[in-house]
């Protein structure tokens, strides 16, 4: 018996729940993963798994389920309601949903399961011994991971939602070292699904292991105010972790201080800066047709010629902040209740060229890619992972990491010019709530910051 027709005899069970909402999840996974550590293959494999969980509202209070097999699902969703009637205590909100019935496949070609493991080592043993073909190399990770997973969403309300999505991701790292002295440089790459993406990054991987060494006689920043500039990883990879998680409404609707901040109208940047999160772009990792809730995928503007017009929404946060809901909704397996996430966060490309935006800056930082960093509330550090001094107008010689810090609403509101040329960056994974790592996608163009706190990394 499929998922599928389980899917189909759970929904009668559900349908007659003594339960203000009820909705389950059904979940069938295969991955893959090669994984090297230095020189040596550390593990490969494929793995199956499959699960589910019920999740049941009564009064306002939620009981959640999961579970690793898919026998005794009418003790599960009844263990579920159980729970849910034991802590409510008010009236139950969620905004309307208008059920759904539908069957969303992956595209034929982008099941990266079905390649062979012995070809997916391959491609990893290339670039890892390209790693290793330069000098002075300490040590190095490359890490490809994939899977494909068909899920089944049905709802006391009547939805039915069959969706299967594949996704890929490949991080390497190589560190060198010198008298004492170490240096790190990473890449990270992903798609949906599509393994040939990945099999060209020869070049990116000798780049890599070489700006690592290069590092090493790097000079370190001076630490002080700058004007800034930001590649479109750097700049996605802000917009999604120090703005976009603050735009997410549990976060916000829990915490007193955040709403009085993230006030609906306020301005935050000048007229030109927008900022979007999207499901609805196809291809991209954080896309999807419906998220975790049966929702459809929305469009919706964060910010808007500057102001805040809009955050991020699951059914329940919607109905008690009285916005609209977004489709927001997303779990990282079926061990997890969905929770309010991003998908693919950006910000809208302006009318400003690189030559232009560096030509005006006597004496600034270029900062590239990124190698880790820290937010807290409206507080952001984060390391670059490549920085080049600009001087008169142009770029010069490399740095060795710098790390940007400051708060992310004075940030944006030092934005003053942005780039033509956005490029989504779909190497990342977002963490919250101890789901981690997310698929999604972050982008940007090129933007400037015109007072920015740098340090040495």
């Amino acid at each position: 018996m499929t998922i599928k027709d389980i899917g189909q005899e759970l929904a009668g069970v559900i349908g007659k729940c003594d339960a203000d909402y009820v909705e389950a999840h059904l979940e069938e996974s295969q991955t893959s993963h090669v994984v090297y550590r230095g020189r040596e293959l550390d593990s490969i494999g494929r793995a199956t798994a499959i699960g589910g969980n019920v999740r049941a509202m009564v009064k306002g209070g939620w009981g959640f389920v999961s579970f690793n097999d898919l026998n005794n699902l009418p003790e599960r969703v009844a263990l579920a309601v159980k729970q849910a009637r034991f802590v409510g205590r008010e009236a139950s909100q969620l905004v309307a949903a208008e059920p759904v019935v539908a069957t969303v496949s992956v595209e034929a070609d982008r099941d990266p399961v079905a390649i062979p493991l012995a070809e997916k080592k391959q491609l990893m043993d290339e670039y890892n011994d390209i790693i290793w073909r330069t000098p002075e190399i300490q040590t190095s990770t490359v890490g490809y991971a994939d899977s494909r997973k068909q899920t089944i969403f049905l709802s006391s309300a009547g939805s039915f939602i069959e969706q299967t999505r594949a996704d890929i991701t490949l991080r390497l790292a190589a560190v060198a070292a010198r008298d004492g002295d170490i240096q790190q440089v990473g890449l990270s790459v992903g798609s949906r699904g599509d393994f040939s993406i990945l099999q060209s990054y020869h070049d990116e991987v000798a780049h890599m292991a070489e700006r690592a060494v290069v590092l090493l006689s790097a000079p370190q920043i001076k630490g002080g105010e700058y004007t800034v500039v930001l590649d479109p990883v750097l700049a996605g990879v802000f917009v999604h972790e120090a703005f976009g998680h603050l735009s997410e409404s549990d976060f916000v609707y829990e915490n007193e201080r955040v709403r009085r901040i993230m006030t609906l109208g306020r301005q935050f940047g000048h007229p030109e800066l927008n900022i979007v999160d999207t499901a609805t772009i196809p291809g991209l990792r954080g896309s999807y047709q419906y998220d975790d809730e049966g929702m459809p995928a929305t469009r919706t503007y964060l910010i808007r010629e500057g102001k805040l017009v809009g955050r991020l929404h699951s059914r329940e946060t919607a109905a008690k902040m009285n916005e609209k809901p977004t489709g927001n909704a997303r779990a990282i397996n079926h061990r997890y209740p969905p929770i309010v996430r991003m998908t693919n966060t950006y910000i809208e490309p302006g009318v400003v060229s690189l030559a232009d935006m560096v030509g005006g800056i006597k004496e600034g930082i270029y900062a590239k890619n990124w190698y880790g960093g820290t937010t807290s509330m409206e507080m952001f550090t984060f390391s670059a992972g490549e920085a080049y001094m600009i001087r008169h107008g142009k770029i010069a010689e490399m740095l060795r990491p710098v790390v940007l810090t400051g708060n992310v609403f004075n940030t944006l509101e030092n934005i003053d010019a942005i780039g033509d040329d956005l490029t989504m960056n779909q190497g990342g994974g977002c963490g919250k709530g101890g789901q981690m790592p997310l698929p999604v996608s972050n982008g940007s163009p090129h933007i400037r910051i015109s007072r920015c706190l740098v340090g040495g990394g």
